[in-house]
């Protein structure tokens, strides 16, 4: 059997350390020209080539344009999670923390979760809402210590209060 579409994207991904940024956008398009321009996972690709290359002005409205076309799990959940850190990074955490705050609200046990609230955490910093990110930020550490996890939880909600 041929290798498929998405192990090809993954082969290019597994060299992104030995590689240019702009070897590896360059790489990523010619994979997505492959694909048609409605197909959500070739643009979320796109996207996050982007944002690898540190070329956020242009991986945003491809995020967005990915979300739009509709993504499947997991990449629905990695590119809100991209998006908001790329709005973030442009200077936009409040964008960012409306973007996690929409796409994880309705799935608070969502697999990728604790990187929302990571990312979240970042936002509410760059937000100057450093006692907010802090409550954030021990919330989701809450849920992984096997001893205090209770009192984490408690501290980290009089912090919001």
């Amino acid at each position: 059997m041929g290798t498929t579409w998405q192990q090809r994207v993954a082969a290019v991904w597994s060299t992104a350390s030995e590689i240019t940024a702009t070897s590896l956008v360059g790489q990523i398009d010619e994979l997505v020209a492959e694909r048609p321009a409605s197909d959500a996972e070739a643009v979320f690709e796109a996207a996050s080539a982007r944002d690898y290359a540190s070329r956020e002005a242009e991986a945003e409205p491809l995020y967005r344009r990915a979300l739009s076309l509709g993504l499947d799990e997991p990449l629905l959940g990695r590119a809100t999670i991209q998006l908001a850190s790329t709005l973030r990074n442009l200077g936009r955490p409040a964008d960012g923390i409306t973007v996690l705050q929409d796409g994880f609200a309705e799935y608070p046990d969502h697999p990728l979760g604790d990187a929302a609230r990571a990312f979240l955490a970042l936002c509410l910093v760059d937000s100057g809402d450093e006692r907010a990110a802090t409550a954030v930020a021990l919330d989701a550490l809450s849920t992984h210590l096997p001893q205090y996890s209770r009192a984490v939880r408690a501290y980290a909600a009089d912090l919001m209060q």
